[in-house]
């Protein structure tokens, strides 16, 4: 089961941070037992090497693998991948036959649902699950980017939030949530890190997550830091 101590309330509901090798990547929400996970990137390998950039070709089986490990560790009978989950529209016709064993037994032993992003706003469900481009759920918008203005609660991916926090003279990048909440911290928004082997990060700190937030009052980075969760500040509404 997840650590308990990775556990936080978010707009009047639990989450919890998955922890796995690498990092907390994915989000599973108890009340809905769904697992969350965003920036897949499946395929993204492959793509490259259409380009003639090779990198080696089995960032997908990874990325699934970590899937997998995600849903037997929280028991989650939902999966929602909130957008980029191949890196082009044409990726799922790309998996070698491994992968796509991989990723169509995972969408057979869950009720998956694809959100799509701005790499794969065509992507086929060639593997199982459906197609949505943002959809609503105990009360949550999930979708791909962060909409600014958004008053609503709202889970999304994208921008690939890391943080880099200095321990014992060691600079150290994690990936990590970011939350932005209002006054009283009754509801926000939250950004969820890239799940995908090959996905980069981004300053969680970045302006343009900070201003994909607003209206806030302040963004905090979440992070799994030894047994407990750290919550880091980002910003803070002027007084």
């Amino acid at each position: 089961m997840v650590p308990v101590s990775f556990t936080f309330a978010f707009c009047g509901d639990e989450f919890r941070l998955v922890p796995q090798e690498g990092g907390a990547r994915a989000l599973f929400w108890p009340r809905e037992n769904a697992l969350l996970v965003a920036d897949l990137h499946l395929e993204k390998a492959s793509y490259f090497a259409k380009h003639n950039q090779f990198l080696p070709p089995y960032d997908s089986r990874e990325t699934l693998e970590r899937v997998a490990e995600a849903v037997r560790i929280t028991g989650a009978r939902r999966v929602y991948t909130l957008g980029d989950n191949f890196h082009d529209s044409d990726g799922s016709q790309r998996l070698e036959p491994h992968a796509e064993g991989m990723l169509a037994a995972l969408t057979r032993a869950t009720d998956w649902v694809w959100v799509t992003g701005n790499h794969d706003p065509a992507m086929e469900a060639k593997s199982g699950g459906t197609i949505a481009e943002e959809l609503e759920v105990g009360g949550m918008v999930l979708r791909h980017m962060a909409k600014r203005g958004e008053t609503r609660p709202e889970l999304s991916g994208h921008f690939h939030p890391r943080v880099q926090v200095k321990v014992r003279e060691r600079h150290i990048r994690r990936p990590c949530a970011v939350v932005a909440h209002n006054e009283d911290a009754s509801c926000g928004r939250m950004i969820l890190p890239a799940f995908g082997a090959l996905t980069g990060g981004m300053n969680a700190g970045d302006p343009a997550i900070i201003k994909a937030l607003q209206p806030a009052s302040a963004v905090d980075a979440l992070v799994p830091a030894g047994k407990r969760l750290a919550r880091f500040p980002l910003w803070r509404e002027a007084a």
